[in-house]
């Protein structure tokens, strides 16, 4: 999950892509997963559950609709960008099928070693490890670490144990909505009104996905 989601959306930046079509092309996971949990997992998916699932991606394009700059998009960056969806939706349907109740902590081990062993060969090969040492990089590095992936990806695993793909996964709308917080509370960025009622329509896909009916008593 590492290598091809995080590896692929960040090298698509890297070829200029903006943060914002990344970000709502990633945000095509939870209608994606939807689709093949329902068709192939046997996972029963609510009228409401699919609204809620269009409802949310709608409410992250409004969010990251300020940052949608398609003219930097190339080939390649989109390939990337694909790759990162398809390796990040193969991944959670995989965990939740076959290893829903794997051990957090080696789950994580396999995560770093797999990224180790495919990224630095081909950062030494393409880039020769060149770095510019500074704090706002090393605060960068730390960030992903801690929460990109031992926080959110142990998180997603816990939660898949515990609950079905599709309502699991429409929690990954909500990256967006704490990137505009986060703005706004680190940098003094004013979240502009299309933005905020992207982040209220944002909100009330997550809970029409995950919000489960009660069960009719006979």
């Amino acid at each position: 999950m590492h290598v091809v989601q995080l590896g692929g959306s960040h090298y698509a930046q890297y070829l200029g892509m903006s943060a914002g079509v990344a970000a709502l092309v990633i945000s095509c996971q939870p209608l994606i997963t939807a689709f093949f949990a329902s068709r192939f997992l046997n996972e029963k998916v609510h009228p409401g559950q699919w609204t809620g699932v269009f409802v949310g991606l709608a409410g992250v394009a409004l969010v990251v609709g300020h940052q949608l700059d398609i003219r930097e998009v190339t080939v390649g960056s989109l390939l990337g960008t694909l790759i990162a969806l398809a390796g990040v939706t193969t991944a959670t349907l995989y965990q939740r099928h076959f290893s829903p109740r794997a051990d957090l902590r080696a789950a994580a081990a396999v995560q770093f070693a797999a990224s180790v062993a495919v990224l630095a060969p081909l950062a030494l090969a393409f880039e020769g490890f060149r770095f510019t040492s500074s704090l706002t990089l090393w605060s960068a590095i730390a960030a992903l670490v801690i929460f990109a992936s031992l926080l959110g990806v142990s998180v997603l695993y816990y939660l898949l144990r515990h609950g079905e793909a599709t309502r699991v996964t429409s929690m990954m709308y909500l990256p967006p909505v704490f990137a505009v917080a986060l703005e706004a509370a680190g940098f003094g960025v004013v979240p502009s009104a299309l933005a905020l009622a992207g982040i209220a329509v944002t909100c009330a896909g997550v809970a029409m996905t995950v919000w489960r009916p009660r069960e009719r008593s006979p």
